[in-house]
């Protein structure tokens, strides 16, 4: 019989054991290895079918706990642990240690996401975004950084997936009690808080916050699952990413509005500084930025003014180089929570007009509103996470910023990065010990020996792990033990192994693998060099594409003739990807060219030594350097799709037979592969520490976290007076600019003793001098007339306006290389708080001269 309704009961800890619960409520057991230690001695066999503290505290004999509370020792071990850990929390890390040299950095850091991965024991997450949001999160504890992260409770998460009898995804939604997890509700000393967005029709949206504690890094978490809503509103935060359009932005919207009013009710609750920066990890918390301008609006600053303050404290990081994955709303809907007044005013953001609002995710189309221009046109610091990634979105978003090449658009690059601490299998690190920052000189001083022994350990680790979750799967499914008992000898220890685990979208070609099945199977079942093969990943519940692909994948597996070589494992979350980027010796990522933002799967593997065999896509396009993989030669430009297809699945089928299987295979007279041995040496040494989170925030907060705090700080000072210049500044150049114009641009001196005097007549509308940058724009000139390859020399101005109004503006440029040459000149606003000569998009050119 089912339950009517379930609740939770804890039975209250023996005294000497009260920091037990201390350690479980804070996650950052999930990458301490002590402490998971100590939580694995109370109960082996439920840590190990757990792996989740407050699980085992809740299901151990009590008799258990009270002889472990008379246990010298281990009470022993668990205070030394607890007094570990808030040394930890305690002690100035990199970040106070950049504070007293001097360096100016924020008092406090807001890091809003849709999703958070830190463990599997907290299913708020689906994927790379919420797994890099939540190794951002431990990097930024490890490092000391005062950064408060805000996303959304989903009573049902994510789904877990399983297989039917046949291979298609089956989605199931298991309830999240926050009673079960590591979550405390947020309080005003008595009461919950109550954080309340406006709905349409009068209606109020009630949330109360979860905090998850992330080492140093408390992590708000909204809920709108209380009485305080109709079952409707209640729903906002049932699912991650589920539901259609009007769902999604209901959840943005509490996000974005809702996140902010927790943040402020949190920091009045702990006393924590005010954050002056404010992170937007995708367009999904774009409506921070809004409600950030009605608050400082509340209190008496200008629209104007406000988005000034607001631009220079706001950092938006863009995920998808895919227009489709960009979240687009109609702006009717937009509209609709907004929910106009008679005065054109907002009820959802009091202060703003709803026309305001909109105009910030217009993309041109009258009927759509963009939550990434939006994110672009809030946040004065904008990236992409890696270097291509930054490539292409500039050429995406280019028309936000006219008249500008892509080259120069303002949006930077951070590659991602993946904690260390959580994806480094423990033999690695007991090699080396647990110091980032000598791992790679030890892992260059270990012998050949111990690198291979290491990776057949952790190879042999994820042949049991297979084994596991292949029958597991296959019970599952309604097959019987007689027809499962091949599982017990799926894969062998001593085969090369391949991963490949990700979502199933399109682009990232599951199956191109499977182009010719014949040949895979010869590869997989070559009897002196066998293969074998490990898939896993999710659909989206509504991809019924990508739940074929799958489908075609699970249905290849059954082959009896190859099934001991290849599977497919469902349900890919933290638990099993760990086992998986462990022991694959190689990672296989193929994703269509330049579609992959990143990619950090193959970022986890190679922590382990694992070799990457990858499109050079992401962040392997710019870190593969020929000793730590290979890359798979790209298509890029075939425009036949199948063709395209065939091609790229031709040169990974290549690339394994004749370079990849050979080495693997190759014995010395040691007995080892050494060549092999070799490449994992340098992947651990030289690739490793380039991949880590740690440098991704030390990126983050060195690029954009200190100089976006700097330019908050002057933005405020004096009453705002900095902002309030740059917002009459905007007015002003805005007015002035359709009567800018460079009317002539002259030139004098000898091209053959290379130096040119330039100068260019100037009308500036009725602005001053000092209120524009001019410069010349000189290089080498394209068949097209386009200048390529451009050097920009500042003009200064050469004396007042003239008769006509205008200045003349002067420099002397010197050509550094023979060939057709250009120049040209351009005009653009100057204003000391804008951090980019392109940030407000002006720009003005002179016409082109004939010729």
């Amino acid at each position: 019989m089912k339950a009517f309704r379930r609740f939770t009961v804890r039975v209250p800890l023996p005294a000497p054991l009260a920091d037990l619960d201390v350690l479980a409520r804070n996650l950052r057991w999930v990458w301490h290895s002590d402490t998971q230690d100590l939580f694995a001695t109370i109960d082996p066999d439920l840590w190990q079918s757990s792996a989740d503290p407050l699980r085992l505290l809740a299901e151990v004999d009590p008799a258990r706990l009270a002889e472990l509370a008379d246990d010298d020792g281990f009470r022993g071990r668990l205070e030394a642990l607890r007094a570990e850990l808030d040394t930890y929390r305690a002690e100035p890390q990199w970040f106070g240690r950049q504070e007293r040299d001097g360096v100016p950095m924020p008092p406090g850091i807001a890091y809003f996401s849709m999703e958070f991965g830190i463990s599997e024991v907290l299913p708020i997450y689906s994927g790379g975004l919420g797994i890099l949001a939540g190794d951002h999160l431990k990097a930024a504890s490890d490092l000391g950084l005062p950064l408060i992260g805000v996303g959304l409770f989903y009573r049902s998460g994510y789904f877990r997936q399983s297989l039917s009898h046949d291979g298609w995804q089956i989605e199931r939604y298991p309830v999240n009690d926050p009673g079960l997890l590591p979550l405390d509700l947020l309080t005003d000393g008595e009461h919950p808080v109550d954080v309340t967005v406006s709905m349409p029709g009068g209606r109020t949206l009630h949330a109360q916050v979860w905090v998850a504690t992330v080492g140093r890094i408390p992590l708000l978490l909204l809920d709108t699952d209380i009485p305080a809503n109709d079952d409707e509103l209640r729903s906002v935060t049932d699912r991650l990413y589920g539901g259609d359009q009007d769902h999604r932005i209901k959840q943005e919207i509490l996000l974005g509005i809702g996140g902010v009013r927790a943040l402020r009710a949190f920091i009045a609750a702990t006393g924590r500084p005010e954050p002056t920066v404010f992170h937007m990890n995708e367009g999904h918390a774009g409506f921070l930025g809004a409600e950030r301008v009605r608050e400082l609006v509340e209190s008496g600053l200008d629209v104007g003014s406000a988005e000034s303050v607001v631009r220079a404290s706001n950092i938006f990081t863009t995920h998808t180089p895919v227009p489709a994955g960009i979240d687009r709303f109609g702006k009717d809907l937009v509209s609709f929570y907004l929910d106009a007044d008679p005065g054109g005013g907002s009820r959802l953001l009091p202060g703003l007009s709803a026309a305001t609002v909109l105009e910030l995710g217009n993309e041109g189309d009258p009927g759509v509103f963009n939550m990434a221009h939006m994110g672009f046109r809030l946040g004065q610091r904008s990236n992409g996470v890696s270097q291509l990634h930054g490539e292409v979105s500039r050429e995406m978003f280019a028309g936000l910023w006219p008249g500008f090449d892509a080259d120069e658009v303002p949006i930077g690059a951070i590659t991602n990065g993946v904690h260390g601490f959580t994806w480094v299998a423990r033999p690695w690190r007991e090699l080396v010990g647990a110091d980032e920052d000598s791992a790679a000189s030890r892992y260059a001083e270990l012998s050949a020996a111990d690198l291979w022994k290491t990776r057949q350990t952790l190879r042999g680790g994820l042949v049991d792990e297979v084994r596991r979750r292949a029958h597991a799967s296959g019970r599952d499914r309604g097959f019987s033990e007689v027809e499962l008992s091949w599982t017990a000898d799926l894969f062998d220890p001593e085969v090369l192994t391949i991963g490949f685990a990700r979502r199933a979208a399109t682009y990232k070609r599951l199956t191109l693998m499977l182009r010719d099945p014949d040949r895979l199977k010869r590869i997989l079942t070559d009897p002196q060099r066998p293969v074998q093969l490990v898939i896993a990943g999710k659909a989206h519940p509504a991809d019924d594409g990508g739940k074929a692909l799958i489908q075609q994948v699970v249905r290849f597996t059954e082959d009896p003739a190859i099934r001991d070589r290849i599977v497919f494992l469902p349900d890919y979350d933290i638990s099993m990807a760990r086992h998986i980027y462990a022991g694959c010796d190689v990672w296989l990522n193929n994703p269509v060219r330049p579609m992959e933002a990143c990619g950090t799967s193959g970022m986890k593997s190679a922590l382990n030594g694992g070799l990457n065999l990858s499109i050079l896509d992401g962040w392997w396009d710019e870190m593969a350097d020929g000793e730590n993989g290979w890359a798979i030669p790209s298509a890029e430009g075939v425009t036949d799709e199948n063709r395209r297809d065939d091609l790229e699945a031709e040169a990974l089928y290549s690339l394994l037979e004749n370079s990849v299987i050979p080495l693997f295979y190759a014995r010395e007279t040691s007995g080892l592969p050494e060549r092999w041995v070799e490449m994992v040496r340098h992947t651990l040494s030289v690739l490793g520490p380039k991949v880590l989170a740690s440098r991704m925030v030390r990126d983050y907060t060195t690029e954009l976290y200190a100089p976006a705090a700097q330019s908050f700080t002057a933005a405020v000072a004096d009453d705002y007076t900095a902002a309030r210049d740059l917002a009459a500044y905007r007015r002003r150049v805005e007015a002035a600019w359709p009567s800018v114009m460079i009317a002539g641009l002259d030139e004098s001196g000898d091209p053959g003793a290379r130096q040119l005097q330039l100068t260019a007549q100037v009308g500036l509308g009725g602005m001053a001098a000092d209120e524009v940058t001019v410069e010349a724009v000189l290089g080498r000139v394209d068949d097209a007339g386009d200048i390529v390859e451009p050097t920009v020399s500042p003009m200064s101005p050469a004396g007042g306006p003239d008769a006509s109004g205008r200045v003349a503006f002067t420099t002397t440029i010197t050509p550094h290389r023979s060939g057709v040459l250009g120049y040209t000149a351009r005009v653009l606003p100057r204003q000391r708080l804008l951090a980019d000569d392109a940030e407000l998009g002006l720009v003005r050119y002179p016409a082109p001269a004939g010729g």
